[in-house]
């Protein structure tokens, strides 16, 4: 989403080359890929951890901190921290390169003259960043935290808030600025009530 933006401010000219159809798909499957790689070596150490504590936890759904609470090998926490490192590296690559590319992003748009123009550029750059912000801070401190001071109820509410808030977010952030869908939002929110209103209306002139 940052690349776009930025390409879309910064190099408007350039938006077809840059990001054509085969750019896109190149990007989607890398995304695709190196989530499924993440998953697939979280997963198969989890389930090689032995556990000692019962198979009860209080989320509600399996969080790895909190399986690894239940582990009674040290060997479980040394390859997840292992994973950890490498999935922060990778996570603090893509923050650096969402920063660098914001700051292009609202350097050009504080160059555009018009007042109308700045705000639109921000209305559509800011939401995105907020729940990207959102999204690595929370996942971050999780994950990142010692488990000396976590308690059930601020681990559930993390939880929450960097998997449910940002992927109910994303399509709504997407796809509002699409003005066709706006449209249809608008025609299906005011449907139930249109005719009705026409009734009314009709009544009115007539009387």
């Amino acid at each position: 989403m940052c690349y776009d933006r930025y390409v879309a401010i910064c190099k408007p000219l350039h938006y077809g080359t840059f990001l054509g159809s085969r750019a896109c798909a190149h990007m989607a499957a890398a995304a695709w890929a190196s989530g499924f790689l993440n998953a697939l070596l979280h997963t198969a150490n989890t389930f090689s951890v032995p556990l000692c504590q019962g198979n009860i936890l209080d989320q509600f759904f399996c969080e790895i901190p909190q399986i690894l609470k239940l582990s009674c090998s040290h060997s479980g926490y040394l390859r997840e921290f292992g994973l950890m490192v490498v999935g922060a590296c990778l996570s603090f690559g893509c923050f650096i390169f969402i920063v660098f590319s914001y700051v292009q992003i609202f350097r050009a748009v504080l160059r555009i003259p018009s007042q109308q123009g700045r705000h639109k550029a921000f209305s559509t750059c800011l939401p995105h960043l907020a729940v990207v912000s959102l999204f690595i801070c929370t996942a971050a401190f999780a994950h990142l935290k010692p488990f000396s001071n976590s308690s059930p109820s601020l681990d559930l509410a993390l939880s929450v808030l960097y998997s449910v808030v940002p992927p109910t977010l994303n399509p709504l952030i997407y796809s509002l600025r699409n003005q066709e869908l706006e449209q249809a939002l608008r025609k299906l929110i005011s449907g139930p009530f249109s005719g009705e209103r026409n009734c009314l209306f009709s009544l009115a002139n007539l009387s």
